[in-house]
């Protein structure tokens, strides 16, 4: 699945981790905080009088017994517990001396009649309402008593006015433990109060609106590649980067439809060499061909060339050949492919598993690339010991140390896992391919690691740059100039890192 790499994961993480955070804001908002809660909402607040102070008409049929009828007024009052815990008698934080818990207060008018209703199916509440639990009204109040209240529970104070302005100052005055009285909207009877605040929901719908935009972008953004182009191409050069530019190949013909590509791998020299000469022939034909190259050898051929990887290489051993944390020093290094040592208890004197056992050097020709690093980084010169063998198999005398040349990485690796003894060099992500089949050598103490490489933390000294050579400055609208392309990619970028080399197009210092 090409869009399962590094940074799409963070970016689908990212919008999981929004969205929950979108469900833990409205669960906080909706629990956390004042989490016993009594909420109160005018329902209902109609002029019945005989005159229409408000501006409205209001014909009515039938007697009212009231004595300013004049100016009455009907509040319908629905009080209610919207939190998400019960609330009990001593929740209500009221003056002790006092039996009552809440107090609605009508600013501007007068009281005359108050009556109380419950819902259906919660006939304990009107129990409560009397006057030695409270209940009672004076001038513009009406003391409430310390009604307990389920969550979800409400009753409905109907109260006649006299006075004053319709839709009048309305207010419920009180207290909870812990809690808080506070006041709701409807715009209808009997409507339900929205569960959540409007921050609540405004900061969730931004929120989960720009993190799911967010993955959506990264996740498709990488659909097609930068430059999607047609034609025949030609891959080579070094056989060290030959895993990373396979996959990167048939990714490539998968996703552009009329783009063939063609790997032909056969080391960093021999590959810009190549190019070099077809260039030199035929300057279209030179155009549709790639040469990578472990290191920077391109230039002295006249081709134009950019980084793409830092590649960090590894020395090899049998898994015989036990050489402990410390691996080998420099300086044993170029004692062994000098060829001062015939047998590994020279090399380390003293360790019985490896004293008897013969040196084999397991090389590469020296059109390879992974070779001439190795001679520059770490030899600081030629590989002096000769070439004694062609099928890596040490003489039964043993006299001298026996050495080979082979054609590909994975020949070294190859011969090194199968002959005991054997040392040899290789690319570090396919050198890790064989698990437990050769043993990875520090030098000096530092480990072949990318990735203390990359941290800066490390003074390994294998590595180098990978280059990508073209026949001149690649032409807008070719293959060649399509693939170089797509190798900065977010889905090629996690190509290169799981084949065991650094990306170099993003952070060019580190190639630097």
């Amino acid at each position: 699945m090409e869009w399962l790499n590094t940074e799409n994961l963070v970016a689908v993480g990212t919008a999981v981790l929004g969205i929950v955070a979108s469900a833990g804001m409205l669960w906080y908002d909706r629990r956390v905080p004042r989490r016993k809660r009594i909420g109160y909402r005018v329902q209902m607040d109609s002029p019945i009088g005989d005159e229409a102070r408000s501006g409205r008409p209001n014909p009515r049929l039938g007697e009212f017994d009231v004595p300013v009828m004049a100016d009455a007024t009907l509040v319908l009052l629905r009080i209610e517990n919207d939190g998400s815990q019960s609330i009990v008698a001593t929740d209500y934080t009221g003056p002790a001396d006092q039996p009552h818990g809440l107090t609605a207060e009508f600013a501007g008018r007068t009281i005359q009649a108050v009556s109380v209703t419950q819902p259906s199916g919660i006939e304990h509440l009107t129990d409560h309402f009397t006057a030695e639990r409270g209940f009672r009204y004076e001038g513009n109040r009406v003391y409430i008593p310390r009604v307990p209240l389920n969550p979800g529970h409400h009753f409905k104070l109907l109260v006649l006015l006299s006075g004053g302005e319709v839709e009048g100052g309305v207010k419920l005055i009180g207290g909870l433990q812990d809690g808080a009285v506070h006041r709701n909207s409807a715009a209808r009877p009997d409507e339900k109060p929205r569960l959540f605040s409007f921050p609540a929901r405004l900061f969730t719908a931004l929120l989960t609106l720009a993190v799911l935009g967010l993955a959506g972008i990264i996740v498709f953004r990488d659909g097609n590649p930068i430059e999607c182009e047609q034609g025949r191409l030609t891959v080579t050069g070094s056989t060290a980067f030959e895993p990373v530019v396979e996959t990167l190949a048939r990714q490539y013909e998968d996703k552009c439809q009329g783009a063939d590509i063609a790997v032909e791998t056969r080391g960093s020299e021999e590959g810009v060499a190549e190019l070099s000469r077809l260039g030199r022939r035929s300057e279209d034909d030179a155009r549709s061909v790639i040469a990578f190259s472990d290191g920077p050898m391109g230039e002295r051929w006249g081709l134009v060339g950019e980084p793409v990887a830092l590649s960090v290489f590894t020395l090899v051993v049998h898994p015989d050949v036990d050489l402990g944390e410390h691996g080998l020093s420099l300086r044993q290094v170029r004692g062994i492919y000098a060829g001062e040592y015939t047998h590994w208890g020279q090399v380390l004197p003293g360790r019985e598993a490896i004293d008897g056992l013969p040196v084999v050097l397991v090389s590469r020709g020296d059109e390879s690339g992974t070779r001439q690093i190795f001679q520059e980084r770490v030899l600081k010169g030629w590989e002096k010991a000769p070439s004694t063998s062609l099928d890596c198999v040490p003489e039964p005398a043993g006299g001298t140390v026996t050495r080979c040349e082979l054609a590909t990485t994975r020949d070294v690796l190859d011969k090194v896992a199968e002959q005991p003894g054997a040392i040899g060099y290789s690319e570090l992500g396919l050198a890790e391919q064989r698990g437990d089949a050769v043993r990875e050598v520090p030098l000096d103490g530092d480990r072949p690691d990318d990735g203390q490489i990359e941290r800066g933390g490390s003074r390994y000294p294998y590595r180098d740059v990978e280059y990508a050579y073209t026949y001149g400055a690649r032409r807008p609208g070719s293959l060649a100039a399509g693939f170089l392309a797509y190798l900065d990619e977010s889905t090629s970028q996690k190509v290169i890192r799981d084949k065991g080399h650094l990306p170099c197009l993003r952070d060019p210092a580190l190639c630097g």
